[in-house]
């Protein structure tokens, strides 16, 4: 199978390239796909564009996507990489009809261009997959920040005995899945799974946030302190508290997890 792989240099895409170097890594310039099967990743990461370009969410995660969509055909099967963020507060495990409540830039315009992906592959025939990715942290993430990949963010604060202010005093549930794993479930759902469908991507297993920090203090017999401070007004506008997603549909395809969230952090360490 050769994949055409739209987004090759953003930290899952980077990685999945590295574990499967046959793919083809397509032009960011170029809207026309090359092969029958598109993995396409390229987004925005993170809520808070609205601040510095109100633009760019709309502009990158579907201006950007229908140039891609208008050069498939009845051959292409269209593979897009989504997020947990589409569900915003739903019941919980969220499961793939759960209904969908996302809040702020990034999450309302991943979900829209899940719904505009659909109808269009249904007006003109064409197969499609929406994956949508837990957390996901590892190796070659070039752009941790608080704002994206906030977890490994405070690994690293951590590390340096720097004192750490959580939200909710690290009392909320997250669902991490090493970079690999998010890698190899990706490729399993593209060459196993049926098209026409929403996959849950993530362990499935929720995970106390605060739980995490507190075992990575004590790997690294860092001094750190953690301290309680509130949410921001804008962080609880656009975020929920909660989330980890039923995986069925990704374990009915035989996906198996190698690496848990404790070895993973370890690797980091």
């Amino acid at each position: 199978m050769k994949i055409d792989l739209f987004g090759g240099t953003g930290f899952i895409g980077n990685n999945f390239k590295i574990m499967f170097p046959d793919v083809h890594i397509h032009d960011r310039d170029n809207n026309e796909p090359i092969y029958d099967d598109v993995l396409y990743m390229i987004s925005t990461t993170h809520n808070y564009h609205v601040f510095d370009d109100i633009h760019k969410d709309v502009d990158t995660n579907l201006t950007k996507l229908l140039y891609a969509l208008k050069n498939c055909n009845k051959n292409t099967t269209f593979n897009f990489i989504s997020s947990w963020f589409v569900y915003g507060d739903t019941d919980l495990p969220a499961m793939e009809d759960s209904y969908c409540r996302p809040k702020g830039f990034y999450s309302l315009t991943k979900k829209c261009a899940e719904d505009i992906l659909i109808s269009y592959c249904n007006t003109f025939g064409i197969k499609y997959r929406i994956l949508r990715l837990c957390n996901v942290y590892g190796p070659n993430d070039g752009d941790i920040s608080k704002k994206k990949n906030a977890l490994q963010y405070l690994i690293n604060e951590v590390k340096e005995s720097h004192p750490i202010n959580l939200y909710y005093d690290g009392n909320f549930i997250r669902d991490y899945m090493h970079v690999d794993d998010i890698c190899s479930s990706i490729h399993l759902c593209i060459t196993k799974s049926e098209p026409n469908q929403i996959i849950n991507i993530g362990s499935g297993i929720p995970q106390n946030f605060r739980d995490i920090i507190e075992f990575v203090i004590k790997e690294t017999n860092s001094t750190s302190k953690i301290t309680a401070v509130d949410a921001t007004e804008f962080h609880k506008l656009v975020q929920v508290k909660n989330m980890y997603m039923d995986v069925s549909k990704l374990k009915q395809l035989g996906f198996e997890q190698r690496i848990s969230i404790y070895d993973g952090v370890k690797s980091l360490l």
